[in-house]
């Protein structure tokens, strides 16, 4: 394979930046330090005035494969993710058949294997009867198991209190929560078709699917992890007042209990529905500034541990039914740590922090090996970046399957340049490459 030479970057990584070079040897960092050179012949990249940055690792997408595959399948919605900077991502179990079997589980390993642009893992799906099967989940090739505590596809919804203990007490593994009280929301919706029949305006959205709704959930759950001393990761936290249930007091490496924010919860807020409208519709639901400032500020502070995508793309027509019809999520992973670099340059964040929470936090909450870190011996999933780039989001540049973006329209001021997986140069101005360079994660557990 060819081997890389990077030279003169700002180097980012563990919240230190620095002007080096990296050399990548058979698809590993082999040394970082200034004015390098390498003993065979490689390819050089002047990366002057350029952000170097581990690659972004997304421990939450939905790519639809399999059952699903005209919204997204795994080759598609891999090349947006590496054309985005996102070198590995974690998948989730509500395709059709949802993965709540090992042979179904394996079953998308393998076509990963085949067709994959970046590294991958798939989670393994509980529901109210399949704990045999969860408890069979080997911790060294299989990221967590997700529980859905909110509706999804099939039969994934948990609500079986007596099935959840068992879960959480039977297995030492990550279980990751989807965490929406099904009552609450249940009742919220009845109301709302009382009141609007089938023309509920999407801006009820966060009433249905409701903050309260969500930190009766959340609380719940950590409540009974802390009962069971499960390791608990909630996904996708939508309000101020859940971020009051996490920690900050303590080492990442020693939380029992992470919690995880979407750049979709820190960008939108309700007031984006007239606008945006069902192309902003996700589960949990685009909640009030205030709760944005106050994810923003538990992310700043360390309550919140990671930062996402929920990447969950819809085709178009099914996006423009009426509310009530119209699926929730969208896609995300081309643009997400571009949208994050906007942020850093208003001033709500630093890019050191984003490196820490997109791609160093989930290499420790989930004890990946040798990825997340720009450190000699470690998989080369490298990402650069030109920061003094003006560009707009428009559907002649997404690269998602579905052919539309929640951010067409948005003018950035930064753009990925090169992506790395396993030392191959996967994206490079703007053209993908034909190999599918990804490898199962694995964890050192």
């Amino acid at each position: 394979m060819t081997n890389y030479l990077i030279k003169n970057g700002t180097i980012i990584n563990e919240g230190i930046r620095v002007i080096a070079d990296l050399l990548i040897e058979n698809g590993r960092i082999k040394k970082i330090g200034v004015d390098l050179n390498a003993d065979r012949e490689v390819q050089v990249i002047d990366a002057k005035g350029k952000l170097v940055l581990p690659g972004m690792i997304d421990d939450q997408v939905h790519f639809r494969e399999p059952g699903l595959t005209h919204k997204g399948d795994i080759a598609s919605e891999s090349k947006a993710a590496v054309a985005g900077g996102i070198t590995s991502f974690i998948e989730q179990p509500n395709t059709i058949p949802n993965a709540v079997s090992q042979e179904i589980l394996e079953q998308k390993y393998q076509r990963a294997d085949e067709v994959s642009f970046a590294n991958y893992s798939f989670m393994m799906g509980g529901t109210n009867n399949n704990l045999d099967e969860v408890l069979k989940t080997n911790p060294r090739n299989v990221a967590g198991i997700k529980l859905f505590l909110g509706s999804s596809t099939g039969n994934m919804l948990v609500d079986d209190q007596e099935v959840l203990e068992k879960i959480f007490s039977s297995t030492s593994m990550l279980i990751a929560v989807h965490a929406e009280d099904e009552a609450t929301i249940r009742e919220n919706m009845a109301a709302h078709v009382e009141k609007y029949g089938d023309d509920i305006p999407v801006s009820c959205h966060p009433a249905i699917r409701s903050a309260e709704a969500c930190y009766l959930s959340s609380s719940k759950a950590i409540e009974l992890a802390k009962k069971t001393g499960a390791r608990l990761h909630v996904f996708h936290v939508s309000t101020a007042k859940e971020t009051e249930l996490f920690r900050n007091d303590i080492p990442l490496k020693d939380k029992k209990i992470t919690a995880e924010v979407c750049v979709h919860h820190l960008w939108f807020s309700d007031k984006d529905y007239e606008s945006k409208g069902n192309f902003i519709k996700w589960n949990p639901a685009v909640k009030s500034a205030a709760d944005r400032e106050g994810l923003w500020k538990a992310l700043l502070d360390d309550r919140i541990d990671v930062i996402a995508t929920d990447h969950a793309p819809h085709t178009l027509e099914e996006k423009s039914k009426p509310y009530g019809q119209a699926p929730s999520g969208g896609p995300l992973v081309q643009h997400a740590l571009i949208a994050l670099l906007e942020a850093a340059r208003e001033g709500k964040i630093t890019v050191e922090k984003i490196v820490e929470k997109t791609a160093h936090n989930p290499a420790t909450l989930f004890q990946i090996e040798k990825r997340g870190y720009l450190r000699e011996g470690y998989h080369a999933d490298i990402v650069i970046v030109d920061p003094e780039v003006d560009w707009s989001v428009d559907k002649s540049n997404v690269l998602y399957k579905c052919g539309w973006s929640p951010f067409e329209g948005t003018n950035f001021h930064s753009k990925v340049i090169h992506t790395f997986v396993n030392g191959s140069l996967v994206y490079s101005n703007g053209k993908l490459s034909d190999t599918h360079a990804g490898q199962r994660l694995l964890f050192d557990r």
